[in-house]
C-alpha cells in the first residue's frame, strides 16, 4: 500500500514536471522565434518529452508530444498541411515515440529503483527492531545463559543472563573458547569440542554436565547446543543454552529419597494401601496389598479398583463413586466398614476398609486402608465358641451348688411316690374290693408326684443342655416365673418367698430363652444367698417397660447390699463378694446380656440391699403379628 501511493505520488510529480518542461520550451521557442523563424518548429520539444516520459511514465511523454507537435505546427508559420511540414512531423513523432520509450523505461527502471530501495530501508529498520527486542528478551532471560560460537568454538555473543548465571561480562567472554566453561577434567577428556562434534553431526545436543564459574565454583546445568547452518550447508556457528539445575536435582533427589523412605516405612506396615483416582483407576498398591490380594503392583496399575471385588459390590462400585462425587454424600469416606475382598486365585476373605480422601491442589485421589479380617473372625468365632461352653458350664456349675437343694426338691415327690406304691402294695396283699377307691387315689396321687419329679428334671435338663444360641420371641413373665421356680428351690423353706412386680406392657421381649433364665437364676441365687441370716428375706422381681424399646427387669432384695470397694468391679472377670467364689457369675451375666441387645448394672437400694438392672429388646406386637 506504501509502495503504491509512493508511485501515485511519482507519476502525478511526473506529469507536473512534463508540463512544466513543455511550457518552459514553449516559451523560449517562443523567445527564439525572431532569430529562428519557421525553423526548427519541433527541435525544443524534445527535451521536454525526455523529461515528461522519465519523470511521468510513456502516457507523459505521449501527451507531450503531442503538445509538442500542435505547437510546432504553430511555430512553423504555415496554415496548411504540405509535404515538407508532415515529413517534419512524421520525423518529429517518430523521434517523440522512440524517446518516450526509452525515457519511459528509464522512468520505470528509476522508479522500481525507488521502490527497491524504500523496501530494502524498511525491511533494514524491521530487522534492526527485531534484533533489539530478541536482545531484550535474551537479556530477559534471567535463568538462562545464551551465547553463540563461531565454527571453531569461541564466544561471539553473550548476553545477560550468561553474566548473571556464570560471572564474566561481555568484554572478558567475547572470544574466549567455549572450554573455559568447564572444569579441568573435562577439557581433558575433550568433553566441551566431543558436544561441538556431536551438534555438527546431530544438528542438536542436549545433556547435563558440569559447569564452571568465573569464581571457580562448579554448578550443574542443563546444556543445549544447535548448530547453524549457512545456504550451503556448511555450520557457520553454534547457539548454546545453559540453565543452573543444581538445587532443582537436589530437591529432586531429596524428594525421590523422601518417597523411597515412605515406600519402605509403608511396606511395613502390615495393612495393605490402595490408592486411586476418580475413576475408580487403581494408581498405587502397596507390598501389604500384594501379599494380601495376590496381584503384583504392575498387573493391576491402571486397572479399575472392582477387580477386587467380588459381586454385587463389582457391579455397584462405580455408581458409589459417581453419586459420592455428584452429591458430596459420604458413605464410606471417613469411616470403616466390613466388606468382602477377592484375590487373584478368586478365593474371598473379610476385610476391614477404610477410605479416605486427598484434594490438595491436584487431582481427587481416594487411600484405602484394608486390613484382613480373617484371623480375627476366626479368633471372634473360637472365642464365641469358648464364650458359649463358659455360659453352659456356669449353668451346670451353678446346678452343681444346687445338688443338695435339687437333691431335696426330688426327694419330697420321690418319697411321696414310694409312700403311694407301698401303701398300694399293703392294700393289694388283702384285697378287698371295698379299698378300689383307696386304691385308685393312692396311685393318682404317685402319678402326681411323679410328674412334679418330672418337671423339675424337665427344667433343670432343658436348663443344662448345650445348644446353640438362638433368639425368639418370648413371653418375659412365663421366663422369669420358670427361671424362679428353678433358681429359688428350697426358698421358701428358708422363709423366702419372692416378690412379682411384673408389668403387664413389658411381655414380649427378643432374647435367647436359656440364657435369659441363666441370668435371671444367677441374680435370684446372689441375692438369695446373699440374705442368709437375714431376719426377714425380700426379694423382688420386677419388670417395666421403658419406652424407648427396652424393657428394664430389676431383682431387688434387702441384705446387706455390695461393699463400695469392688461395687465398679461387679461384672469384671474374677471378682466375687463370696469368700469361695470365683467371680464369673456376673462377667457371664453381662456377656449375655449384651449379646442379647441390652445392658446390667448395679445400684443400691435405698432402703437397703441390692437391686440389679437389666434391659432386653421389647418386640411389640404388630412385631409379632407380621412374624
Amino acid at each position: 500500500m506504501a509502495s503504491g501511493s509512493a508511485l501515485q505520488q511519482d507519476q502525478m510529480k511526473g506529469y507536473g514536471v512534463a508540463l512544466a518542461a513543455f511550457a518552459f520550451a514553449a516559451g523560449l521557442r517562443w523567445l527564439l522565434t525572431p532569430w529562428l523563424g519557421e525553423h526548427a518548429a519541433y527541435l525544443l520539444f524534445t527535451a521536454p518529452i525526455v523529461a515528461a516520459a522519465a519523470f511521468g511514465g510513456v502516457g507523459a511523454g505521449i501527451g507531450v508530444a503531442i503538445l509538442g507537435l500542435i505547437a510546432g505546427f504553430a511555430f512553423s508559420g504555415r496554415d496548411r498541411l504540405e509535404a515538407t511540414s508532415m515529413m517534419e512531423a512524421l520525423t518529429y513523432l517518430l523521434a517523440a515515440l522512440g524517446i518516450t520509450l526509452v525515457g519511459g523505461e528509464v522512468g520505470r527502471l528509476r522508479r522500481r529503483s525507488a521502490i527497491g530501495e524504500q523496501d530494502a530501508a524498511s525491511r533494514a529498520r524491521q530487522a534492526e527492531d527485531l534484533a533489539s527486542e530478541l536482545n531484550l528478551l535474551i537479556d530477559g532471560a534471567a535463568e538462562y545463559a545464551i551465547f553463540m560460537l563461531d565454527p571453531e568454538g569461541r564466544v561471539l555473543i553473550w548476553n545477560a543472563g550468561g553474566r548473571r548465571l556464570m560471572g564474566w561480562s561481555e568484554g572478558e567472554i567475547v572470544g574466549q573458547d567455549v572450554a573455559v566453561f568447564y572444569p579441568q577434567d573435562a577439557r581433558e577428556a575433550g568433553k566441551p569440542w566431543s558436544e561441538l562434534a556431536r551438534a555438527r553431526a546431530e544438528g542438536k545436543v542436549e545433556e547435563e554436565a558440569w559447569l564452571l564459574r568465573k569464581d571457580g565454583s562448579e554448578f550443574l546445568a542443563h546444556v543445549s547446543i544447535t548448530a547453524f547452518h549457512d545456504p550451503t550447508g556448511a555450520v557457520r556457528g553454534f547457539g548454546k543454552v545453559l540453565r543452573d539445575v543444581t538445587e532443582q536435582r537436589a530437591s529432586e533427589r531429596a524428594l525421590d529419597a523422601g518417597a523411597e523412605h515412605l515406600r519402605s516405612i509403608l511396606s511395613t506396615v502390615p495393612d495393605a494401601m490402595i490408592v486411586i483416582d476418580e475413576r475408580g483407576k487403581i494408581l498405587s498398591f502397596s507390598a501389604a496389598a500384594e501379599r494380601l490380594f495376590g496381584f503384583q503392583e504392575a498387573e493391576v496399575l491402571g486397572e479399575n479398583v472392582r477387580c477386587l471385588m467380588p459381586s454385587p459390590d463389582r457391579e455397584r462400585h462405580d455408581a458409589y463413586i459417581e453419586r459420592y462425587l455428584t452429591t458430596g454424600e459420604r458413605k464410606v469416606i471417613g469411616m470403616g466398614r466390613v466388606v468382602v475382598g477377592l484375590c487373584k486365585d478368586d478365593t474371598t476373605f473379610p476385610m476391614e476398609l477404610s477410605v479416605g480422601e486427598a484434594t490438595g491442589h491436584g487431582p481427587r485421589v481416594f487411600t484405602g486402608f484394608i486390613r484382613d479380617l480373617t484371623d480375627r473372625q476366626r479368633t471372634q468365632a473360637r472365642l464365641e465358641e469358648l464364650q458359649a461352653e463358659l455360659i453352659h458350664i456356669a449353668r451346670v456349675s451353678g446346678m452343681g451348688t444346687m445338688a443338695s437343694t435339687l437333691a431335696h426338691e426330688l426327694n419330697q415327690p420321690i418319697t411321696a411316690v414310694a409312700n403311694y406304691v407301698e401303701a398300694v402294695r399293703d392294700l393289694l396283699a388283702k384285697p378287698d374290693p371295698d379299698d378300689l377307691p383307696m386304691i385308685r387315689e393312692a396311685l393318682g396321687d404317685a402319678a402326681g408326684e411323679a410328674m412334679r419329679a418330672g418337671h423339675i428334671v424337665r427344667r433343670l435338663r432343658d436348663f443344662v443342655a448345650r445348644g446353640e444360641v438362638e433368639k425368639s420371641v418370648e413371653d418375659l413373665l412365663s421366663v422369669i416365673h420358670e427361671a424362679a421356680a428353678l433358681g429359688l428351690m428350697g426358698a421358701r423353706d428358708q422363709g423366702l418367698e419372692p416378690i412379682f412386680e411384673l408389668d403387664a406392657a413389658a411381655t414380649s421381649v427378643l432374647i435367647d430363652r436359656v440364657q435369659i433364665q441363666q441370668v435371671v437364676i444367677n441374680l435370684a441365687r446372689n441375692a438369695f444367698e446373699a440374705m442368709q441370716g437375714v431376719e426377714q428375706p425380700r426379694l423382688w422381681l420386677r419388670t417395666h417397660d421403658k419406652g424407648d424399646g427396652m424393657v428394664r427387669v430389676t431383682i431387688a432384695d434387702n441384705g446387706p447390699g455390695v461393699a463400695p470397694s469392688i461395687a465398679g468391679q461387679l461384672f469384671t472377670a474374677f471378682v466375687s463378694t463370696k469368700a469361695e467364689g470365683m467371680g464369673l457369675g456376673l462377667s457371664i451375666c453381662r456377656t449375655i446380656v449384651e449379646a442379647n441387645g441390652g445392658r446390667i448394672w448395679h445400684e443400691p437400694r435405698p432402703e437397703g440391699g441390692s437391686q440389679f438392672h437389666f434391659t432386653l429388646v421389647k418386640v411389640e406386637k404388630e412385631a409379632i403379628h407380621e412374624r
